[in-house]
């Protein structure tokens, strides 16, 4: 040891030494303490202001009973109409045979037809005339429509023409040509039918309209509907 430090000034020095070590270990024992205390209040705090987890229900949409539900709207269907309507003929008999002047092999008129027994409403008339038994299916021999609601038939021989005398509208028939052409058959007996058709409106098509075109403008308008067959097969 130098001789300029004295035994009493070293020993101050490691008194004060241990002092300021003293001092040093509060002060981060304090330190340290003040810490934990934070963290410990915002650890709180933070829990205390988090929001409470929710869960969320999936939306469903209620469902209606279906006693509960509205009836639609009644569509009056082929069943459904009234079966006071009928159609004659009086050159032949239902099911009876077709004389030969109103096929091809004869004159090639068109046969007289009545009708009766139509809906106050009916404000006017359709007549289709079909060979069911032609070889490639349903085969169409007249059209007629807009037939005024007046009339309770055609006469025989009716004009081939567009428009008639009272504002009936023939279409086109299986041949091509506007208004009649009598049964044909290329062998055996067929049968052809005479469908009437009872419409509450008058339809809005042209002269030569076809048979699926008439079909199609009379959906939602037939009151009454009536057929009528005849035979037919060539000599």
């Amino acid at each position: 040891m130098p001789d300029d430090i004295s035994t009493e000034n070293v020993k101050n020095l490691s008194e004060e030494k241990r002092a300021d070590r003293r001092r040093f270990l509060k002060y981060s024992g304090g330190a340290v303490l003040l810490a934990a205390a934070a963290a410990a209040g915002y650890y709180a705090l933070t829990l205390a202001s988090a929001p409470a987890p929710t869960t969320t229900a999936a939306k469903t949409t209620p469902v209606t009973p279906a006693a509960s539900l509205s009836p639609l709207p009644a569509t009056r269907s082929t069943a459904e109409i009234h079966t006071g309507l009928k159609v004659t003929s009086q050159a032949f008999g239902n099911g009876g045979r077709i004389p030969s002047e109103y096929a091809c092999d004869g004159e090639n008129i068109s046969p007289p037809v009545s009708w009766s027994g139509a809906p106050e409403e009916t404000r006017s008339y359709g007549l289709v005339m079909d060979d069911l038994d032609a070889p490639m299916g349903a085969f169409t021999h007249w059209v007629i429509f807009n037939v005024p609601a007046m009339e309770s038939g055609l006469e025989e021989n009716v004009p081939a023409v567009g428009t008639l005398y009272n504002g009936a509208i023939q279409g086109r028939n299986g041949f091509g040509k506007i208004g009649y052409d009598g049964p044909c058959p290329p062998s055996g007996t067929h049968r052809y039918v005479l469908h009437l058709y009872a419409l509450n409106t008058l339809l809005n098509l042209q002269p030569g309209a076809s048979k699926q075109d008439v079909l199609k403008a009379m959906e939602g308008h037939i009151l009454a509907e009536a057929e009528f067959a005849g035979l037919y097969s060539r000599s």
